[in-house]
């Protein structure tokens, strides 16, 4: 059975073109789905994924529509992998169903695990270079400014999750999510005990 899965990231959008697409292609079934890419729980997606059978082709407009960074979309195309189940990709026009498809998946996977041991090498090089120097003071930022930039680039580029992150660059996925969280971090200062206002107790009767 051929089946497909649409996604876009919010209400505002509409999956009519990807619907179009997939049907064109065959697709008897759909999973529709509204909901951003970052979002680790997708139900449609979780039901898309266990309704495929031995011998079935998921089918998807484009590859980012199926996978919210390239090891997540490694890993789901792995799973298929090992339940004998095709997946195709129309835009990129990838099919592991054949031998030419699973070479470019292969190479996929190769370029991330590349890409991966670079940033950590880079960062691993960094911090050693910052402790020859000798850093002496307070305590000191667990980033410098260009890792934090290499940090927002990787998550815009929807290429891995915040504890993936988190693990490239040694820090804890609460760290990344203040990295990467949208627009200025705001500061609550504690409000200033207010003075109890001075009363004068008059005796009664004017005296």
């Amino acid at each position: 059975m051929i089946i497909g899965y649409a996604r876009v990231s919010t209400d505002d959008q509409t999956n009519a073109a990807q619907l179009a697409e997939l049907k064109k292609a065959g697709c008897k079934r759909i999973y529709e789905e509204k909901i951003s890419g970052r979002n680790v729980d997708r139900p449609e997606l979780t039901r898309c994924l266990d309704r495929l059978d031995e011998g079935d082709t998921l089918i998807v407009w484009r590859l980012d529509r199926l996978g919210r960074s390239l090891a997540d979309l490694l890993e789901i195309v792995n799973t298929l992998q090992r339940r004998k189940v095709a997946f195709v990709s129309l835009k990129e026009k990838f099919d592991t169903s054949h031998a030419a498809g699973r070479l470019i998946f292969h190479v996929f996977a190769s370029l991330a695990e590349f890409e991966r041991e670079l940033i950590r090498e880079r960062t691993m090089a960094g911090l050693a270079a910052a402790k020859a120097r000798g850093r002496l003071g307070g305590r000191k930022p667990k980033l410098a400014k260009d890792q934090m930039n290499k940090i927002r680039s990787l998550w815009d580029g929807n290429q891995y999750s915040k504890q993936e992150l988190g693990t490239m660059f040694n820090v804890s996925k609460s760290t990344v999510d203040r990295i990467v969280r949208p627009g200025p971090v705001k500061l609550k200062v504690a409000a200033k005990a207010r003075k109890p206002k001075r009363t004068t107790n008059r005796p009664r009767g004017g005296k």
